[in-house]
């Protein structure tokens, strides 16, 4: 074989293994954001809700922090996991809004928290005096540990946790009011009535 005709061949080997690479980053992504990003899989759906205690936003007056404990008082909670940011945060602040001033779930005793993930308590604060505090309370998670706990992706992620502290619901993505409509008040309500179903066994036991 003559040099001429092995330099092609020697070009094309050094390139393939990234030529595989892209294609197989590229099979990867496509069937990561095919379909509805908020259906991806959580493997803690039914489980308990991490054990935590975080402190409160400093500044925001009449909102404490956020602990474990707090998932557990027999009340249905969501718990929304945002940062000043994060653009998406932004964009489905108004659901949120809107989910904390409908009577109907506060009759119901839904309450909102929200997990400052990552980000300076100066800026979040900054954040919700700009665009309204939807949260009855507040944790800051400066670390993103506690996020890590609850395996959240990234943010906006939105939890609905049962009166036992079991994770009912995971919402991947900002909400939408379509979405809040469809899909998140659908499964509050699914929370409510397993969270009311298990606190009448426990009275006929």
């Amino acid at each position: 074989m003559s040099a001429e005709e092995s330099a092609p061949r020697s070009r094309l080997a050094l390139f393939l293994p990234l030529v595989v690479f892209v294609a197989l980053a590229g099979l990867f992504l496509a069937r990561l954001f095919a379909g509805d990003a908020s259906r991806l899989p959580s493997a803690l759906i039914g489980k308990q809700a991490p054990q935590f205690t975080l402190p409160a936003l400093p500044g925001l007056a009449g909102v404490g922090g956020l602990t474990g404990d707090d998932l557990r008082k027999g009340r249905v909670s969501v718990v929304n996991v945002f940062a000043s940011w994060c653009a998406p945060c932004r964009a489905e602040h108004a659901q949120l809004l809107a989910l904390a001033k409908d009577p109907a779930l506060a009759q119901k005793g839904v309450a909102l928290a929200g997990l400052a993930y990552k980000d300076e308590p100066a800026n979040s604060l900054r954040f919700l005096e700009e665009v309204g505090n939807p949260f009855a309370a507040i944790g800051v998670d400066l670390a993103g540990r506690v996020a890590i706990d609850f395996g959240v992706y990234g943010v906006p992620e939105t939890f609905i946790i049962r009166g036992d502290g079991a994770i009912a619901y995971k919402f991947v993505g900002p909400l939408t009011r379509q979405a809040l409509e469809e899909t998140l008040l659908p499964e509050i309500e699914k929370a409510l009535a397993s969270t009311r179903a298990a606190a009448l066994a426990d009275t006929q036991k």
